[in-house]
């Protein structure tokens, strides 16, 4: 029988670095909330209410472009917080992002008078805060190079290898992995079907089938 999240260890992760009475304080001023996969966080132009610290689950944070494709920028996981929100809390403006769980997500949630509270009174909490903020800020700069500067067949490869399972399968569609590279959907599928003409993955309905993963890693390394 497969063992029960811990939900305490789960909070001492997420709360790592904060002394006694910090966590405390935080606990007694939070709410633990749960929310299922698909749920909707926040949309662009929402005004932040709330700072969620992850216990468990993931978060996608994601971008609309002009021309109304969605574009991933970074996920959020339990012990994490999301560099949107801080953001949008201490700038007092809206979000110009969407987030929405991907994976069922258990989290503490402070209102917006909490976070202030502990982030003027409290340096270790402020530490945390500005900690999370800059670790994001450094996957966000990692993720403008690979989009500017790596050719769409090279992050697909890596993409595919990266979400495929034990099975070699990577169960998504093409306007996923076009989220996940930041690219059109038709760009991706005109890529796949190069990649399937060449031998090394077969296309199938809500699946790519990799035929040949030392090929795919041969493209994925071509760059």
């Amino acid at each position: 029988m497969q063992a029960m999240p811990n939900r305490a260890n789960s909070r001492d992760v997420a709360l790592l670095g904060l002394t006694s009475a910090t966590r405390a304080s935080l606990l007694a001023q939070a709410i633990e909330v749960t929310l299922p996969a698909g749920s909707v966080l926040f949309r662009p132009g929402d005004l932040c209410t709330q700072f969620p610290i992850l216990l468990s689950g993931s978060l996608r944070v994601y971008r609309i472009a002009r021309s109304g494709r969605e574009m991933l920028l970074y996920r959020v996981a339990g012990g994490e917080t999301c560099i949107m929100t801080t953001a949008c809390l201490l700038s007092s403006d809206a979000y110009a992002a969407g987030g929405t769980v991907e994976v069922g997500v258990r989290a503490l949630a402070l209102s917006v008078g909490g976070f202030n509270d502990l982030m003027n009174r409290s340096a270790d909490f402020r530490a945390m805060v500005f900690a999370g903020y800059a670790a994001r800020i450094g996957d966000l700069m990692q993720r403008i190079e690979e989009l500017s500067d790596i050719p769409v067949d090279v992050r697909l490869a890596a993409k595919l290898l990266a979400m495929s399972d034990t099975d070699n399968i990577v169960p998504t569609t093409h306007q996923g992995l076009a989220s996940e590279i930041g690219t059109a959907r038709e760009v991706v599928s005109r890529t796949l079907e190069r990649m399937e003409h060449m031998g090394v993955l077969r296309l199938s309905r809500g699946q790519v089938d990799i035929l040949d993963r030392q090929g795919l890693a041969a493209i994925a390394r071509s760059d």
